[in-house]
């Protein structure tokens, strides 16, 4: 049997990775990441680096972001602690799905991670107080690679499900972008 049953999505290239979670009366057993049953998916480099972030309160949003070669990154994203809006867009330059998003739900609950390729923004909104993610990368933290893209541009037009009630000053200063945007290079 195998650990996850893996969805491909659109934008090219992203992976919706559901873990199953077999139980009985002590509980259940989830398997977060196995690089041997995963290599199917893209998921070729390392993991180097896991982070767990916790958001205090609903309506917060990290994000949107990114960081540029030689430091893209591919990232394993689960929530193991309430629900979040977890959102991905494709900046890779010539992509067939360039600028495009995609929005998923990731809770505790539902199992469910995304596997976001090289190239990618990506940022969530929790949906409700106290929750928690863990995030596989495939390339450490680069204050000099990493970029950003501002939660409400025009241009991309995400739809955020709830107000967004609390963000950082870091994250509302990334420039919108122009019509001259032509992506990133991994």
């Amino acid at each position: 049997m195998s650990n996850f049953v893996v969805t491909s999505l659109p934008p090219a290239g992203l992976k919706l990775i559901e873990r199953q979670r077999p139980s009985d009366a002590r509980g259940f057993l989830s398997r977060i990441f196995c690089a041997e049953e995963l290599a199917f998916t893209g998921l070729h480099k390392p993991i180097v680096q896991i982070n767990h972030t916790y958001t205090r309160k609903r309506g917060t949003l990290r994000g949107m972001h990114y960081q540029t070669a030689p430091n893209a990154e591919m990232k394993l994203v689960s929530c193991i602690r309430g629900e979040v809006w977890d959102v991905a867009i494709d900046l890779r330059t010539n992509s067939p799905t360039f600028l495009q998003s995609y929005a998923q739900k990731l809770s505790a609950d539902n199992c469910c991670a995304l596997l976001i390729p090289e190239g990618f923004a990506h940022g969530f909104q929790s949906q409700c107080d106290d929750c928690e993610l863990i995030y596989l990368h495939t390339s450490s933290y680069s204050p000099q690679a990493e970029l950003g893209l501002r939660f409400n541009d025009p241009l991309l037009a995400i739809p955020w499900p709830i107000p967004v009630i609390e963000i950082s000053s870091r994250d509302q200063s990334h420039p919108l972008l122009t019509e001259y945007f032509s992506g990133i290079n991994v």
